[in-house]
């Protein structure tokens, strides 16, 4: 009887460990700003407003705040409209360096979904 549940356990918490690696991890906004080689190339998970969008023939971008700062987000489909509360994940890229200085971080989005506004 235990190796018969030994059997069913064993294949269900490999799937659950596989799907919690699939997980971008979450972070914020600020801490990608303060230093974005940290998280360039990784994916990452921003939940917060978006502030501001521009969308052209499904594409286009949006910037997010968090509250601890703002990102903008490059999306290849249509963009969220203004007020909306989403969880975006993507990976981290950077845009404009000046004197070894990142001034420009986005996010090239990979996944979004819409959050309540709670």
């Amino acid at each position: 009887m235990r190796t018969r549940r030994t059997i069913f356990l064993l294949p269900f918490l490999l799937a659950l460990l596989m799907g919690l690696t699939a997980c971008p991890n979450q972070t914020n906004i600020g801490k990608i700003n303060a230093d974005p080689n940290r998280y360039m190339d990784k994916e990452v998970g921003l939940t917060g407003r978006v502030t501001d969008s521009y969308g052209v023939l499904g594409q286009g971008a949006y910037e997010l705040d968090d509250g601890t700062g703002k990102i903008w987000v490059l999306a290849e489909r249509a963009v969220p409209a203004r007020g909306s509360h989403v969880e975006a994940k993507g990976h981290v890229i950077t845009g404009f360096v000046y004197r070894g200085r990142n001034l420009a971080a986005a996010l090239r989005e990979t996944g979004r979904k819409a959050k309540d506004k709670r």
